[in-house]
């Protein structure tokens, strides 16, 4: 458990301090505007779908604590290239594995981290909120969404 706590503090502190993919996205086609009131995130995610509904690009904006920011920036990474539809199955085994439902984490590669949200019930928000406005923005929705 040790390594998996030391990997998760090392690609978390990595991820906060030097973001991927972050900035506005010109020619977004799809976005979304996500908010944790609980530890004040907000975060605005920027996507590109290609005519085959694969994600072109993907890029965010905002601020938060680390884990938040760490999420939205590992995110990106592991979006770009995919599906619309393996998009949405990574969410919902994200979101599944942060809040202790199991799944297979060896699958999910370095999002696995986020899985050490799971001893800090109240970070599991910080940890999902990124994964939940990519939903949002998928399903074109213009209402912001949040945690609470």
């Amino acid at each position: 458990m040790n390594d998996l706590r030391e990997l998760y503090q090392e690609v978390i502190f990595d991820h906060n301090r030097h973001p991927r993919n972050f900035g506005k996205l010109e020619g977004a086609t799809h976005e979304a505007d996500g908010y944790n009131p609980l530890c004040g995130d907000r975060l605005h995610l920027y996507l590109i779908l290609d005519n085959d509904k694969c994600v072109e690009r993907v890029t965010f904006e905002g601020e938060g604590c680390a884990i938040s920011t760490a999420s939205a920036s590992l995110l990106t990474e592991a979006l770009q290239g995919r599906s619309e539809a393996e998009a949405r199955a990574l969410l919902q085994d994200v979101v599944a594995m942060a809040t202790g439902n199991v799944v297979n984490t060896d699958a999910l590669g370095k999002l696995s981290v986020l899985s050490g949200v799971q001893e800090f019930p109240a970070r599991v928000k910080c940890a999902t909120l990124a994964w939940h406005t990519l939903e949002s923005a998928l399903d074109q929705n213009d209402t912001a969404v949040t945690t609470e």
